[in-house]
């Protein structure tokens, strides 16, 4: 009662303004849903198509690199085009991956389908992220920051609880849950259609493909965001790829709502120490990661070596962990120290590399698995994931964050990247 009375005395001009930025994360949510509704799914696929771990993990992998190469061009894109431009062909992607995931005959289809949802989801953290801001204007930057973080986090967790529900729970357990988000999806590209956002001076000196970088000075700050937050990345990465068929071998079943839930848990821990942590110094933030991610992948080792679901669990908590603070604590640091000029650049390069190295792990854990088994890839992984976040934990000890390293986090929480404008 109290909120909707303090709703209904704002002006209707800020009442429309704040629907509008809420609509417009709409379609952000959307395609993070798409992004993470298979994951309780591959059991599924692979028990239809016969692929082996392996294959698993690079269909997964697919959508970091879709993700990257959408980085590399969305956010310039959008700046000399409009975000329109770059919205309305990333939601087409997003459907026609939708409509592929549902009626998908091969292996292949989950290939192209997982990389076009990587092309759709990189162009929303850049293009969809600024779309927001832009309808927010000057006044409305905190808003349209926290709308397009819990856009992405709803979506993120929303996705395989949604797919492991449906796939349990009505016909078609590979079809339902994806035309479901074909509609989710249709009504983002009628929001984008409708959406008011103001068209920006293009910049005609920049080359529409840029590798991000950051300035000399800061490239220190660049090397621990990516060694902290891509090994946290690395943990959430195993949930959604590989921790739904380790957990029907565990649990003798294949019942997906477990394993929907278990991601879901992973992305819900990561939002919420992501706003229980933000007023910690950035760095006890990649501190508190660090030591996330060694003792996740502990856990995960001994999951594996015991057959533990409870181990299991316990590892996507500390996953979240992980991740949350990880990737918070990273962009902080950039934040910090980092021209405003050149942040936005810096964010994508720090997202680029964290997808980079996670996605080559999980890739190789695959492989590993298949010829030596999965006891020994999970060791082998838990390994270089540690051995990463402790190089990580020691530039940080060693004074490898400056500056802003030490102050304490005022930006908004994210569970991934920021906007590349």
């Amino acid at each position: 009662m109290a909120v909707t009375a303090a709703l209904a005395a704002r002006p209707p001009g800020e009442r429309r303004t704040r629907l509008r930025i809420w609509s417009a994360a709409w379609p952000i949510a959307a395609v993070f849903v798409l992004a993470n509704a298979a994951t309780p799914l591959y059991v599924l696929w692979q028990d239809e198509f016969g692929f082996t771990k392996s294959t698993l993990t690079a269909v997964f992998c697919c959508y970091m690199a879709g993700m990257a190469l959408a980085l590399l061009v969305s956010g310039v894109t959008s700046d000399r085009l409009g975000r329109k431009a770059v919205l309305v062909p990333a939601l087409v992607l997003a459907i026609a991956a939708g409509l592929l995931f549902a009626a998908a005959p091969s292996t292949l289809a989950l290939f192209v389908a997982r990389t076009l949802t990587g092309i759709a989801s990189g162009a929303m953290v850049s293009a969809g992220v600024a779309a927001v801001t832009d309808i927010a204007g000057p006044a409305g930057t905190r808003s349209a920051a926290l709308a397009g973080a819990v856009g992405i986090a709803v979506g993120t967790g929303l996705g395989p609880l949604l797919g492991g529900v449906l796939s349990e729970t009505v016909p078609g357990p590979t079809v339902t849950v994806f035309l479901l988000e074909t509609l989710f999806l249709l009504v983002a590209l009628a929001i984008v259609a409708l959406m008011p956002i103001p068209r920006r001076g293009a910049r005609s000196g920049t080359a529409w493909i840029r590798v991000p970088r950051v300035p000399r000075p800061n490239r220190r700050q660049l090397l621990v965001a990516v060694t902290v937050a891509g090994s946290a990345l690395t943990t959430t990465a195993f949930m959604l790829s590989l921790a739904p068929s380790l957990l029907s071998e565990l649990l003798g079943t294949t019942n997906r709502i477990v394993a929907g839930a278990l991601a879901c848990l992973t992305f819900a821990v990561a939002t919420g120490s992501q706003f229980a942590l933000r007023g910690l110094p950035v760095r006890r933030l990649l501190l508190v990661s660090v030591a996330g991610t060694i003792v996740c992948v502990a856990a995960l080792v001994v999951a594996v070596d015991t057959s533990s679901v409870a181990g299991l669990t316990v590892a996507a908590v500390l996953a979240g962990a992980a991740y949350g603070p990880g990737m918070l604590g990273g962009l902080a640091l950039l934040n910090a120290d980092i021209p405003a000029g050149r942040l936005a650049e810096a964010n994508a390069a720090l997202n680029i590399g964290a997808y980079a190295f996670a996605g080559l792990l999980i890739l190789a854990l695959g492989f590993l698995s298949d010829r030596l088994g999965f006891a020994v890839g999970v060791t082998l992984f838990a390994l270089v994931a540690a051995t990463v976040a402790l190089a990580g934990g020691s530039l940080v000890v060693a004074g490898y964050a400056p500056g802003g390293s030490n102050r304490r986090v005022s930006t908004v929480p994210q569970v991934t990247g920021e906007v590349m404008r």
